[in-house]
């Protein structure tokens, strides 16, 4: 809220614009589930930092709540707090994202418009109805005034920081005329998970049914809506690895047309940014590197808050 997050290696800053106009910044070491060499490898990391990403973003915008509103609050989450909002958030991701859309194709099928589970038209509609929802809660949310705002920061953080790859020197003026769309933005992750789920669903859900087909439809189907949400972890390693390699090779053709969906969906996830956005934008980029950042990284005035 009214704010930006950006991650350097293990450094977090986070930058908030207070309702006085002045811009306050926290900076936090990078919580982290990956300090085990194991889960460090490619294809094991995916979903530990799917989970340490959701537990550091969701401080960030409590913290960002804390300093953005003009009502005294009574602090940050607490741990239970913590815990309680991020499995919350989990379940009703997998919700929206993996039981509806099975009821959905389960609801074809019985109106004569899609076979069963163990056919691919069931996860056709599966997937229709998987991008049809993630269209529509995208679209939804970007009408509510505090998420079309949170959109715009969302632009500024991509033009600063394609200002500092570039190697140029970032001021609201330079970031302000780049491309509000990166390739390793967090929306094309999500675009990936999902097309990734439809094409592991649509092959192992018929290769399970072949192996073990329980009897009877509503044990069937409880079964196989357990077996989409253990796919998750692998699923969101495969997407990892996928937008890892996606924004090395973002400069060729075959880069440019892996980046492309998400490139495009992030026109809904992000508007262009007004001049006291990029501002906060650029005050977390600075306090993110840290030592490394260089005095092309041009902040306007901001206070370091101290850690809570």
């Amino acid at each position: 809220m009214e704010g930006v997050m950006m991650r350097n290696k293990d450094r977090l800053a986070i930058a908030v614009r207070r309702p006085d106009g002045s811009i306050v910044v926290e900076n936090r070491p990078w919580f982290t589930l990956t300090g085990n060499d194991f889960l460090k490898r490619p294809f094991v990391r995916g979903f530990p930092i799917l989970i340490e990403t959701l537990v550091n973003g969701i401080k960030a915008l409590n913290y960002s709540a804390t300093q953005a509103v003009d009502e005294e609050v009574e602090g940050e989450l607490k741990p239970w707090h913590l815990a309680a909002t991020l499995a919350a958030s989990i379940m009703l991701a997998l919700g929206l994202f993996v039981v509806l859309p099975h009821l959905f194709s389960m609801g074809m099928n019985m109106l004569g418009l899609g076979g069963d589970a163990d056919g691919l038209s069931f996860h056709v509609w599966d997937g229709i109805f998987k991008f049809g929802i993630f269209l529509a809660y995208i679209l939804g949310i970007s009408f509510i005034p505090d998420i079309r705002r949170v959109f715009q920061y969302h632009g500024a953080e991509h033009k600063v920081i394609w200002t500092y790859e570039d190697g140029n020197a970032v001021t609201t003026g330079s970031a302000s005329l780049r491309s509000r769309l990166h390739p390793r933005c967090g929306t094309t992750f999500l675009l990936f998970v999902l097309s990734i789920a439809i094409i592991l669903h649509t092959v192992l859900v018929p290769a399970l049914l072949l192996v073990w087909k329980p009897e009877g439809t509503l044990f069937k189907h409880s079964m196989i809506i357990l077996f989409k949400l253990a796919l998750m972890a692998p699923i969101s390693a495969i997407a990892y690895e996928a937008i890892k390699y996606s924004a090395r090779v973002n400069e060729t053709i075959w880069g440019r047309l892996l980046s492309a969906p998400g490139m495009l969906l992030q026109m809904l996830t992000t508007h262009e940014p007004d001049t006291p956005q990029l501002e906060v934008a650029i005050v977390a980029l600075k306090e993110a590197l840290g030592p490394e950042a260089t005095e092309e990284v041009h902040a306007p005035a901001y206070t370091v808050s101290e850690k809570n």
